[in-house]
C-alpha cells in the first residue's frame, strides 16, 4: 500500500509540460500576450478582447486585445499577435447574448448593460494550451474556446430558458482608427453557413481576411446590418458567393445578429479563416472536422508533442515560467496558407505552397536573436521546410524583390531595421538544415542587402556606414547591417560562392566605421565623416541616432566580432569595467516614460527590449564568465515571474521567452550563424532536449541552489570542458553537459583566450 501511495504521489508531483503552462503570464503589464486558444503556430488565435475601443497611439496596453487588469470582455476574436510592440488584427469578433434584448454596440465598460460587452472575474476564468474558458457575468453565459490549425471553435452554455443570440461585429479591430475598414461582406449560404470577409488598412496595407462559420443548432433568425449610414447598400460587389447566397450585405461597418431561440444544449460555433477567399475558408473548415471536444483533444495532443521537446526538472515556479516561455516561442511564425496550399502573398496575389506550409508573422528584428535559433533545435524540420522556404517565397513574390522585414498575413509592414531574414536562413543552413534551395536563398539574402532604397543601404554601400544626416537611426543601422552581412558571408563561404563571401566579409567589418574609439561608443556619423554632436549616451529618442535604444545598448552590437570590440576598448579589464558600468548605472534621474518599449531596466541594461539581450553573455568574451553568471542570476530573478505581470516587456513574438528557455538551459546563441552557444549558468536541476533525431542532449546542474549560483566546473560527455561555449554539432549529437555549481566564483574557468567564443577578427 505504501508503494502505491508513493507512486501516486510521484505521478501527481510531476505535471506534464502542458500542465505547467500558464497562458496568463504576460497578459498584465506590458507583456502583450493573449490568453486564448491556439494550436502550435496556428493561423487562428481565438482569444478574448477586453477593449478595442481605443484608437491608435492610445492602444499600446491592448496590443494583444486582452489586458488582465480590465473588468469586461468585449468579445472573442480570431487573430492576435503574441507580445508585439505594435498591433493590428482582432478579426471577426463574436459575442454571445442571452435574452430578448440584443445590443449591437459594445457599450461603456464602466456601465454594465450599456452594450454587448460583459463583466467577468478571474476566479471563473481558466486558460491552458489550446483551451480558454470564462463566465460572462452579464447574461450568465459560460464561454469556452479551442482552436485547431485553421479553425477556432466556440462553445456557449446559455442559462435555461434564455434565448441565445450571437453578434458578429466586423467593425471591431485592434489598434482601430476611423476609416480602417476599407470594405467587408457577410453572406448566408443555403446550408446555414455564414461566410464573410473584410479588407483593412492597418499596420499592413490592404490586408484581406475571409471566414466561414457553422453552428451546432439551426438559425431561427438573422439580420445583417450596415451601421455606416454614409454607405448605402448597393448589392453584392465584392468577393464571396454572390448569387447563391440566401442573404448578403456589403459595407464598411457590418454586423450580424444571429438568433438560435432557446437551446437544450450548449451552442458550438466552428469558424475557419483564409487569406485567399471565402471558399478557401469553407474548405479549411471541412479540412478540420469535429466538434469542440474533438478539436480540443487534437490540439492538446499537438501541444503535448511540441512542448515535449524539452524535459525540465525544477521547482514549480521556474518550471512554470520556462514551459510557458516555450509555449510562447511556439506561436509564430504562424500558418498562413490554406489546407490546399494556397496563400495570399506580398504582391496581394494568390499563390500555392508546394510541399510546405507557408508561414507569416515574421518579427525578424526581434526573433533572429534567440527565437529562430531555438526553433532550429526544437522544430528543425519545420524551420527549413516551412520557415525558410516561406522567406524565400516571400522574396520571390515581393514587389521590391527582397526578403521580409516585418511581415504578417503575407504583407510587408517595413517595421524596424536590418535584413534579419539573412541570419535566420544562414543560421539554419550552417547548422546543416536543408530542404530548401540554398542558392535561391543566398541570392535573396544578397538582394536584400543590396536594395539601395531601403533604410540608407545605398549610402551604407558607398561609405561603409549610414550617415545620420541622410537617414534616421543611422548608428543602429550601420552595426545591424554589418552583422547581417557577416551571416551572408558565412553562408556564401560554406557554399563555395567565394566572390560573395569576400565582399560581405569586408562589409561585416563596417561596425568599426560607427565606433568612436576615443570614447568607446557606437555613434552616428555625418556625411562629412564627423561624429554627430551633441552626444549623450543615455538619450533615447525615437527617430534619432539609435533604434529603440541608446549608445549604452548599441555599443555592444557586433556579435560577430566581440574580440575586435574588446581590443578597441583597451582589453579585457576595461571591457569588464564598461559592462559593469552599464549594469550598475544609476538611472533614477532619467525619464524614459516617452519610450514605450523601454522596460526592465537594470542600469542601462534594458531587458524589456532586444538590443540588450546578448549583453550579459559578453563577459565570457573578456575572460570573466563568472560575471556573466552573476548578471544572469540578477536578470532571471528580476525579469521573469510565473504570474500575469511576469514579463517586464513585450514578449515580441517569442523572443523574450526564447531568451529564458536558452538561459535556464545554461547557454545562449550570442551570434546566430557562428554555430556556437555561449555558456552562462543553468537555472534548473536537470533538462533534456529531445531532439527530432531521437537523440537527447541532457543538461545537469549538480549542487544547484540559490546560494550556489556560480559554475565551479563543466564537463561534456564526462570530459572536462574548459571553454565557455558549446557547438551546435555537440548538442545535435546528443550527450550530457554537466555543471557543478558553487557558492564562490571560479575565476579561472574559461578565462584563457583560447577558451572564448568565436569572433571574426580572432582572439
Amino acid at each position: 500500500m505504501l508503494l502505491v501511495l508513493m507512486l501516486s504521489a510521484s505521478v501527481h508531483a510531476a505535471p506534464t509540460p502542458s500542465d505547467a503552462v500558464n497562458p496568463m503570464i504576460g497578459t498584465a503589464g506590458e507583456g502583450h500576450t493573449f490568453p486564448g486558444a491556439t494550436a502550435p503556430f496556428g493561423m487562428v488565435q481565438l482569444s478574448p478582447d477586453t477593449d478595442t475601443s481605443c484608437v491608435i497611439r492610445a492602444c499600446y496596453g491592448h496590443a494583444a486585445g486582452y489586458r488582465y487588469e480590465d473588468p469586461t470582455i468585449q468579445g472573442f476574436s480570431h487573430t492576435h499577435f503574441s507580445g508585439a510592440g505594435h498591433s493590428d488584427l482582432g478579426d471577426v469578433l463574436v459575442m454571445p447574448q442571452a435574452g430578448a434584448m440584443v445590443r449591437l454596440d459594445p457599450g461603456d465598460p464602466k456601465r454594465p448593460g450599456s452594450g454587448y460587452r460583459s463583466r467577468f472575474d478571474h476566479a471563473r476564468e481558466v486558460a491552458y494550451p489550446g483551451y480558454y474558458a470564462v463566465t460572462l457575468i452579464d447574461g450568465g453565459v459560460r464561454a469556452e474556446l479551442t482552436a485547431g490549425t485553421r479553425v477556432g471553435v466556440h462553445r456557449y452554455a446559455f442559462a435555461v430558458g434564455q434565448a441565445a443570440h450571437l453578434i458578429v461585429d466586423l467593425r471591431s479591430s485592434l489598434y482601430d482608427y476611423p476609416g480602417k475598414i476599407l470594405w467587408s461582406g457577410l453572406h448566408l449560404r443555403p446550408d446555414g453557413t455564414v461566410t464573410g470577409f473584410r479588407e483593412t488598412r492597418g499596420w499592413a496595407p490592404g490586408r484581406k481576411l475571409y471566414f466561414a462559420m457553422r453552428f451546432s443548432a439551426p438559425l431561427t433568425g438573422h439580420a445583417f446590418v450596415d451601421r455606416d449610414a454614409a454607405v448605402p447598400y448597393k448589392g453584392f460587389q465584392g468577393p464571396g458567393r454572390g448569387s447563391d447566397a440566401v442573404a448578403e450585405k456589403l459595407g464598411r461597418a457590418l454586423e450580424a445578429r444571429l438568433d438560435f431561440g432557446t437551446l437544450k444544449a450548449p451552442l458550438e460555433v466552428r469558424v475557419a479563416l483564409s487569406g485567399v477567399d471565402e471558399d478557401g475558408a469553407v474548405a479549411n473548415l471541412d479540412a478540420e472536422p469535429g466538434g469542440f471536444d474533438a478539436v480540443r483533444a487534437g490540439t492538446a495532443a499537438a501541444w503535448a508533442q511540441a512542448l515535449g521537446a524539452i524535459d525540465i526538472q525544477a521547482p514549480a515556479p521556474i518550471r512554470r515560467s520556462v514551459y510557458t516561455a516555450l509555449y510562447h516561442a511556439l506561436l509564430a511564425p504562424s500558418v498562413w496558407s490554406d489546407a490546399d496550399g494556397r496563400y495570399r502573398g506580398p504582391d496581394d496575389q494568390v499563390h500555392r505552397a508546394d510541399g510546405f506550409t507557408f508561414r507569416s508573422t515574421f518579427s525578424l528584428w526581434d526573433t533572429f536573436r534567440a527565437e529562430h535559433p531555438l526553433l532550429t533545435l526544437v522544430q528543425p524540420e519545420r524551420t527549413t521546410s516551412d520557415v525558410v522556404r516561406s522567406l524565400i517565397e516571400s522574396r520571390r513574390f515581393s514587389p521590391d524583390g527582397i526578403l521580409p522585414v516585418w511581415q504578417y498575413a503575407g504583407r510587408e509592414t517595413w517595421t524596424m531595421i536590418g535584413y534579419h531574414a539573412a541570419p535566420v536562413i544562414a543560421d539554419a543552413y550552417l547548422k546543416g538544415l536543408r530542404g530548401f534551395d540554398a542558392d535561391a536563398a543566398l541570392d535573396a539574402m544578397v538582394a536584400s542587402a543590396s536594395y539601395a532604397a531601403y533604410g540608407g543601404l545605398g549610402e551604407y554601400m558607398r561609405r561603409g556606414y549610414v550617415p545620420i544626416d541622410k537617414e534616421p537611426e543611422a548608428a543602429s543601422k550601420t552595426v545591424e547591417y554589418a552583422y547581417d552581412d557577416w551571416t551572408i558571408a558565412r553562408m556564401a563561404r560554406a557554399m563555395g560562392r567565394t566572390a560573395i563571401a569576400d565582399r560581405f566579409e569586408k562589409r561585416a567589418g563596417n561596425w568599426r566605421n560607427s565606433f568612436d574609439a576615443a570614447g568607446g561608443w557606437v555613434r552616428a556619423r555625418l556625411s562629412s565623416g564627423a561624429f554627430r554632436k551633441p552626444f549623450d549616451p543615455t538619450a533615447i529618442n525615437y527617430g534619432s541616432d539609435y533604434t529603440e535604444g541608446n549608445a549604452w545598448q548599441y555599443s555592444w552590437f557586433m556579435p560577430q566580432d566581440q574580440a575586435g570590440l574588446i581590443r578597441l576598448l583597451g582589453g579585457d579589464a576595461k571591457a569588464v569595467a564598461k559592462l559593469d558600468a552599464m549594469f550598475d548605472f544609476d538611472v533614477s534621474k532619467l525619464d524614459y516614460s516617452h519610450a514605450e518599449d523601454i522596460a526592465g531596466l537594470i542600469g542601462q541594461y534594458i531587458h524589456g527590449n532586444e538590443p540588450s539581450h546578448h549583453v550579459a553573455y559578453l563577459y565570457d568574451y573578456a575572460g570573466a564568465p563568472w560575471r556573466t553568471q552573476e548578471r544572469l542570476t540578477q536578470i532571471v530573478a528580476s525579469q521573469y515571474k510565473p504570474r500575469p505581470d511576469g514579463l517586464v516587456g513585450n514578449d515580441d513574438l517569442g523572443q523574450m521567452s526564447a531568451w529564458l528557455v536558452f538561459t535556464v538551459l545554461g547557454f545562449y546563441p550570442v551570434a546566430p550563424g557562428s554555430n556556437q552557444y555561449v555558456i552562462g549558468r543553468p537555472f534548473v536541476e536537470r533538462a533534456a532536449l529531445n531532439l527530432p533525431s531521437g537523440r537527447r542532449f541532457v543538461v545537469v546542474a549538480d549542487r544547484l541552489s540559490p546560494a550556489n549560483r556560480y559554475v565551479g566546473a563543466v564537463t561534456l560527455n564526462g570530459v572536462a570542458l574548459d571553454r565557455s561555449y558549446v557547438t551546435d554539432a555537440e548538442i545535435r549529437a546528443g550527450g550530457e553537459l554537466r555543471f557543478t555549481m558553487a557558492a564562490v566564483p571560479n575565476k579561472v574557468w574559461a578565462s584563457d583566450r583560447t577558451a572564448r567564443p568565436f569572433s571574426m577578427s580572432g582572439d
